[in-house]
C-alpha cells in the first residue's frame, strides 16, 4: 500500500489539491499565448483529455493582455479547468501593469532562478508574492536545474570548498535546488502567502538526481508538491524516464500534481503527455481513469492478428464510451478490467481473473473462443462476429453492474 505524504491541502480555482486529495494531473500548452483561438482551443483539448491544471506562458505585455479573454472563452466553454500563469524574468512588472491579468488566472508559477539578481531578486520576488496575496492566488514556486539562482549556487559550493569539499558539485547543485526552493517558500509566508497557497517544485532531467530531490524535500516540508522531470525528452525515452522517476517517487508518497514534460514530435498531439500521467497514475493503482485491456504479447502460437485488432477496438470503444457512462453516472465502471488473449496458455486464466473476458483461438486451437464473466464461464464465441458480439457482451456486463439502479454484484 502506497502511505501518502501529510502535505498542505490547496485550492486552485475550483480544484483541490494536497492534503488527502488525488494526485492532479498537470499539462502546459505549446501555443503563442497572444494566439487566443489556439490556446483556449489547446486548453480545452488538454482539458478534455483530463489535465486538471493547464499552465501557458506569460511572457510579455501582449500575452498578458490576452490572459482574460482566454480565461472568459474557456469558461464560456463550459470548463472550470484551472489555469495558470507562467512567469519568467519580467513577472514582477506583468501582474503589476496588468491587473486583469493577475486577477483572472487561478495560479501563478514563479522560477525563483530567474527573477533577477541581488538584493532585485528579492524586490522582484516580492512583488510578485504581494500579487498573489492581494488576488487570493496560489503560487508555484518552480525551481529547475537549467535555470537554478547562480548566487545560492555560489554561496553553496563556496562554503563547502571551505570545508574541504566534503559533498562534492553534484551534491551541492542538487542541495541548491532544495535550498532554492525551501528558501524562496519561507520568503514567501514571511511576505503574506500562507502555506496552503503554496506550491513547491524542484525538477531536473536526470531520473535518480529528480528522486533525491523530491525524497529530500518532502522530508523537510509540508507544502504541496508538483513533480516531474524537467524536459524528459521525447518518444519513448521521454515516456520511460517520467514513468520511472513518478512511479518512485509516487510509490513512496511523493506528489500532488504530476506532469510529464514529453516533447512532442511536429505536428504530435499535446494531450499525449496527459494520457500518460494518466497510465502512470491508474497502473500505480492511485487512481482510476478509464477501464483497463488485459492482452498478451503474442507468439507462435498467436499468428493471427485477430486478439490485436481486437484489443485495440476494445480499447477504443471502452474510452469513447466512458465519458458517457461518467456523465450518466455509472459508478465504479472505470475500474472494470477486460481481458482480450490470444491462445490458451494464458488465456482462459486471464480472462476468468479480469471482470470479463475472452480468450481467443491461437494457431492450431479449436476455433471457438470462450467467455468469461467474473470467474465464470457464460459463454462460447464462434463465427465471423466474434469482435461485435464480445463488444455487446461487454455493453451488457456495463449495464448489468455499474449502471445506475444496477444489482449485478461488482
Amino acid at each position: 500500500m502506497i502511505k501518502l505524504r501529510k502535505s498542505h491541502e490547496v485550492k486552485i480555482g475550483e480544484l483541490t489539491m494536497g492534503g488527502s486529495n488525488p494526485v492532479r494531473v498537470q499539462s502546459m500548452t505549446n501555443t503563442d499565448t497572444s494566439d487566443v483561438e489556439s490556446t483556449v482551443n489547446q486548453v480545452l483539448e488538454l482539458a478534455e483529455a483530463g489535465s486538471e491544471l493547464v499552465r501557458f506562458t506569460v511572457k510579455d505585455s501582449e500575452n498578458a493582455e490576452a490572459t482574460p479573454e482566454i480565461v472568459r472563452r474557456v469558461r464560456a466553454a463550459g470548463c472550470q479547468v484551472p489555469l495558470i500563469g507562467d512567469f519568467h524574468y519580467n513577472g514582477h512588472r506583468l501582474l503589476v501593469r496588468h491587473p486583469e491579468c493577475a486577477r483572472s488566472l487561478d495560479k501563478y508559477r514563479i522560477n525563483p532562478g530567474n527573477v533577477g539578481v541581488g538584493q532585485q531578486h528579492d524586490t522582484n520576488f516580492k512583488t510578485m508574492i504581494q500579487a498573489a496575496v492581494e488576488h487570493g492566488k496560489a503560487v508555484r514556486i518552480g525551481v529547475n536545474g537549467g535555470s537554478l539562482d547562480q548566487a545560492l549556487l555560489q554561496e553553496l559550493i563556496e562554503a563547502d570548498l571551505a570545508a574541504g569539499s566534503p559533498r562534492g558539485a553534484k551534491q551541492v547543485f542538487l542541495e541548491a535546488m532544495l535550498e532554492s526552493a525551501l528558501r524562496s517558500a519561507t520568503m514567501a509566508e514571511e511576505y503574506g502567502l500562507p502555506a496552503n497557497k503554496i506550491v513547491l517544485s524542484a525538477k531536473v532531467s536526470e531520473v535518480q538526481e529528480v528522486v533525491h530531490v523530491y525524497r529530500e524535500l518532502s522530508k523537510r516540508c509540508r507544502y504541496a508538491l508538483h513533480v516531474g522531470l524537467t524536459e524528459a525528452g521525447m518518444g519513448l525515452k521521454g515516456i520511460v524516464s517520467s514513468s520511472l522517476a513518478l512511479g518512485l517517487l509516487l510509490q513512496d508518497g511523493i506528489g500532488d500534481t504530476i506532469r510529464v514534460s514529453l516533447t512532442p514530435a511536429p505536428g504530435e498531439n499535446r494531450a499525449r503527455e496527459v494520457e500518460i500521467c494518466r497510465e502512470i497514475l491508474q497502473n500505480i493503482g492511485l487512481r482510476d481513469f478509464t477501464p483497463r485491456v488485459t492482452a498478451c504479447p503474442g507468439c507462435g502460437r498467436t499468428t493471427s492478428t485477430l486478439f490485436q485488432e481486437l484489443a485495440l477496438e476494445v480499447e477504443g470503444h471502452l474510452k469513447r464510451r466512458m465519458a458517457e457512462w461518467k456523465a450518466a453516472g455509472y459508478e465504479g465502471v472505470e475500474q472494470m478490467k477486460v481481458a482480450v488473449m490470444g491462445c490458451v496458455v494464458n488465456g482462459p486464466g486471464e480472462a476468468r481473473g479480469a471482470h470479463i473476458g475472452l480468450s481467443l483461438p491461437g494457431t492450431g486451437e479449436t476455433p471457438s473462443a470462450p467467455v468469461y464473466a467474473d470467474g465464470q464461464k457464460v459463454a462460447t464465441l464462434k463465427g465471423d462476429d466474434i469482435a461485435e458480439r464480445f463488444l455487446e457482451m461487454v455493453e451488457d456486463y456495463v449495464q448489468s453492474h455499474y449502471a445506475p439502479g444496477a444489482t449485478a454484484p461488482c
